[in-house]
């Protein structure tokens, strides 16, 4: 039996032409005519979530690697001869010199609102911006409290724009089937309170309700004391935190001097600090950058977390 087609069905076969892509983006659609064949990724962390959709062949450069953090052999044998454009933020000009279709970055994560880097700076260049999720807040402060669907669908989002959707489901599903695992093995444990630090400093730089540590903790089986913060990562008072009375401390290790142990060594010397449950019995442990942002390395934080944070499960 022949089969009838509309002349602009086939005219569109004939043309070789594809369907439009559309993601959300912060709320609003990001729309491409086909997959970027060039892009910069900002951060390990969303350079991780490439990387794992084995997009190298893709990535004309990347931003913000250097500049604050140690790779890991595992890193640096994934990225290959991919050149990083910028230790830290990028100029508009380290973008265009690398002539991308698409940045994959975040609010504080390579751009700043009202920076030189931005969306709207770079559209006029043709370069399309794809803004992590967890950094949406800083715009939008209507935006849903923190969960693990801050990976899941930017992975998934990625895999859309990049045409490997097929690969992001498989990451997804086999992260979330750990992710249930890991909250079934804790759900009837004594949650402990937990306070994130990045870091000593003058006033304590955490995490609140919109960033993604805040769901991690949950997962792991733990309560974050900096719930009731109205931010991503931001800064409250060592004095609010010792109210708390954490049980149990997450220390972000950069790898430089002794790492989390050196801000431990600062808690133990600090005048309030020193007095809470956490401290007095060194319950704590250090994550690296990439596995307390949104990124792949989330879901072995997550059991690393909870292996630490209740001693029956060992």
């Amino acid at each position: 039996m022949r089969r009838f087609f509309p002349a602009a069905f086939v005219a569109v076969l004939a043309s070789g032409a594809s369907a439009e892509i559309t993601v959300d983006n912060c709320g609003e659609p990001l729309t491409f005519d086909a997959s970027p064949e060039r892009i910069v990724v900002h951060d390990m962390n969303m350079t991780d979530m490439a990387f794992a959709l084995g997009l190298q062949d893709k990535i004309v450069g990347l931003t913000g690697i250097t500049g604050w953090y140690k790779t890991s052999d595992d890193f640096d044998a994934l990225r290959g001869d991919i050149p990083e454009l910028a230790p830290k933020y990028p100029t508009v000009e380290n973008l265009l010199a690398a002539d991308p279709q698409m940045f994959f970055a975040g609010w504080y994560y390579g751009m700043k609102p009202g920076g030189d880097v931005t969306p709207d700076t770079l559209a006029p260049f043709g370069i399309k911006t794809m803004v992590l999720t967890e950094s949406c807040v800083h715009l939008d402060k209507n935006r849903p409290e923190a969960s693990m669907d801050l990976l899941f669908d930017d992975v998934m989002r990625l895999g859309k724009v990049m045409g490997v959707e097929p690969r992001a489901q498989e990451l997804v599903s086999g992260w979330k089937e750990q992710l249930a695992a890991i909250e079934a093995s804790t759900a009837d444990l004594t949650k402990p309170r937990v306070f994130l630090l990045d870091g000593p400093a003058d006033a304590p730089f955490t995490a609140g309700k919109f960033a993604i540590p805040d769901a991690m903790i949950a997962a792991a089986g733990g309560e974050i004391v900096t719930h009731d913060m109205d931010t991503s990562w931001g800064r409250t008072s060592w004095e609010a935190v010792a109210a708390s009375n954490p049980e149990f401390l997450v220390l972000l290790d950069y790898q430089t001097g002794n790492g989390a142990a050196d801000t431990f060594k600062f808690l133990q010397d600090h005048p309030v600090m020193s007095q809470t449950d956490a401290v007095k019995n060194e319950a704590w442990i250090g994550l690296r950058y990439e596995e307390l942002t949104p990124g792949p390395a989330n879901i072995d934080a997550i059991s690393k977390m909870a292996a630490a944070m209740h001693p029956a499960l060992n």
